[in-house]
């Protein structure tokens, strides 16, 4: 049983057949799904994908890269909305260094708010970290917060000893499935096995199979095969460990794995 750890599927990509694209990963052995936000706008769309498809669980923040677009009462919005609608953490939410015109104060001021928010309500959060990973990691030092993920993770195996600390688990993806990808490569082989979460971050992200293609959640295991053949030992094997482990970071996500179970 896969777990998908982070997957837009909510994204307007998948319009057209939405559906077949859940289903499909549900046959190739994906029972569960993250489905995070990126704004306040976006978590309607991520509530229908959540309460469509069983077996995916919201997260709701406002992406580093929505950030300078949103307003202040966004976060009073966003506030109101963990409180009524308990999704099962904060997120898509973080800093990116990469985008040259992403307004990193902005961001900043968003990410704290957030951090302080998901304090607030005892949430794991689901981080965006791309070339930013020491101020992220300046900010959950001063403010704690009970752990999450850090998608999509890129960083040095200092950092991400440091996040390990924090209380964080790592996602990978479809990085590590292309051989220039050493860095990703070397840091899952070495890093200890309860560090790490699978995902896609489907529609992006694609695996070397799909370089210019869409990405999808059936993709999952697929890319865990590639981990399994990394780390020298059987697919189920890993499956279960990274199921356990995704179970430990987001503990909310067991619901959606028994309700979907329920007769």
């Amino acid at each position: 049983m896969w777990i998908d750890s982070h997957c837009h599927l909510d994204a307007p990509e998948f319009a057209p057949d939405r559906d077949q694209v859940w289903q499909a990963a549900r046959s190739a052995g994906v029972r569960a799904a993250l489905i995070p936000a990126v704004d306040l706008a976006n978590c309607a769309a991520v509530d229908a994908c959540c309460q469509r498809y069983p077996g995916t669980a919201p997260a709701y923040g406002i992406h580093p890269l929505y950030a300078q677009h949103a307003a202040d009462d966004d976060l009073e919005r966003l506030a109101r909305r963990l409180a009524d609608q308990r999704p099962i953490a904060v997120g898509e939410i973080g800093l990116d260094g990469h985008v040259a015109h992403a307004e990193f104060a902005c961001q900043e001021r968003f990410f704290v708010a957030q951090l302080k928010l998901a304090r607030e309500f005892a949430l794991p959060v689901v981080l965006h970290v791309r070339q930013a990973v020491d101020p992220v990691l300046k900010h959950l030092r001063r403010i704690r917060v009970p752990g999450g993920i850090a998608h999509a993770f890129n960083g040095s195996r200092q950092q991400a000893e440091a996040l390990l600390a924090l209380g964080f688990k790592l996602g990978f993806g479809g990085t590590l499935t292309y051989r220039g990808s050493t860095r990703i490569r070397r840091l899952a082989r070495e890093l200890p096995l309860e560090a790490l979460v699978l995902e896609t971050d489907a529609p992006d992200i694609p695996p070397s199979w799909l370089p210019r293609g869409r990405n999808s959640p059936a993709e999952l295991p697929r890319i865990g095969r590639t981990l399994a053949e990394l780390l020298e030992m059987p697919e189920a094997e890993l499956a279960a460990q990274l199921h356990r482990n995704t179970l430990a970071v987001l503990p909310g996500l067991a619901a959606a794995l028994e309700a979907d179970t329920a007769p």
